[in-house]
């Protein structure tokens, strides 16, 4: 699968493997592979099972940023197609298809078949992932240096975090190396929400077990890299990330809480994209997932992703879009907005006063 033109680490066995088993638990996976006519395969999707089988998703869809049907563009639709009947007759009412990249020729493979396989199908935007295309990024005439934002800024955070010692970057890769340091990343991960009254999604154990079953996996495949932005042998701000085919990933950073003034994962990214684009085998740097502030600041391209559901219901699938074109509207009118939260707000709190 890594010979298909838009290849991610999200898509690979390795993946799968440790969402399988981190939350098997509460997952049924459900694996489809295609072959050609000359029996080689050339298509795979994996999806899982709700505890009543009747509702089907991306198996990666709560921890990808990108997740779809992997095919070349001459088989793609009729194994989007296979799938889809399969579902049918196994009997599966709803399918959600979560992070499915825009640009992927799948979209129009579901629009096509959707309607002979019994589906309504609706999709919406789900997120725009901010990316750094590495060969857009312009230098100063002055000194020949990345022309990035906020370099001032960066350049009295950095002086300020490194009194003691210059800051640095220093990366992990293979699993003996990663192993000790995973327990600090979450460490510092948990307490850095805490200081802001959030829980941190890394509370969660099976969350916990899957990055480190993913770290193992990957790092033997070479696609693994945990960064620290240190000073001497303080550990400033991190980033859980991966490098595979040409892209550097920046999927779960953090940083050390009473490090906020200096804005300290501003400046661990500012680094990390002056070294990627020193590195002729890296094209972009991809921010993932979650429209941030700083992301946008970096960014000069992004990527859209859908939501797209298929129902067996047309009832459920009219309710859907009524209900998406409702919350569009609100969003334009901040008084309706408003009062729309307030609402929400108070229904919620009926419910935990229940009994």
């Amino acid at each position: 699968m890594r010979r298909l033109p838009d290849s991610q680490v999200f898509y690979t066995f390795e993946w799968s493997l440790a969402v399988y088993r981190a939350y098997s638990n509460t997952l049924q996976p459900l694996l489809f592979l295609g072959y050609d006519e000359a029996d080689s395969l050339c298509a795979v999707v994996p999806l899982a099972l709700d505890s009543e089988r009747m509702r089907a998703s991306f198996l990666c869809a709560t921890t990808g940023d990108y997740c779809d049907f992997l095919a070349p563009i001459e088989h793609k639709n009729a194994f989007v197609s296979s799938v889809l009947e399969h579902l049918r007759q196994r009997n599966v009412h709803e399918i959600t298809l979560a992070n499915l990249p825009a640009d992927s020729t799948t979209v129009a493979a579901i629009e096509r078949v959707s309607v002979t396989t019994g589906y309504h199908r609706f999709s919406r935007t789900a997120y725009t992932c901010s990316q750094v295309r590495l060969s857009y990024i312009g230098r100063r005439p002055n000194d020949n240096k990345l022309a990035l934002p906020g370099r001032k800024m960066v350049r009295r955070s950095l002086s300020a975090m490194g009194k003691e010692s210059p800051v640095r970057l220093d990366h992990a890769c293979d699993w003996t190396t990663v192993a000790p340091l995973l327990p600090e990343f979450v460490k510092t991960h948990i307490q850095r929400f805490a200081a802001m009254n959030r829980v941190s999604n890394l509370e969660k154990p099976d969350r916990q077990i899957f990055l480190a079953q993913l770290a193992q996996l990957l790092a033997s495949s070479g696609w693994f890299i945990l960064t620290r932005m240190m000073s001497g042998e303080k550990v400033l701000a991190w980033n859980y990330g991966f490098r595979f085919q040409g892209s550097w990933f920046w999927y779960q950073p953090t940083f050390a809480r009473n490090l906020e003034r200096f804005s300290p994962g501003f400046c661990l990214l500012s680094k990390l994209i002056e070294e990627a684009a020193e590195d002729p085998e890296l094209k972009m740097v991809d921010l993932g997932l979650g429209e941030e502030d700083y992301k946008d600041r970096f960014a000069n391209e992004n990527r859209r992703t859908l939501y797209v559901t298929l129902t067996r219901s047309l009832a459920k699938h009219m309710k859907e879009i009524l209900r998406y074109g409702t919350a569009e509207v609100i969003k334009t009118s901040p008084p309706l907005e408003r009062s729309a939260r307030k609402v929400v707000s108070r229904l919620r709190d009926l419910r935990t006063k229940k009994p």
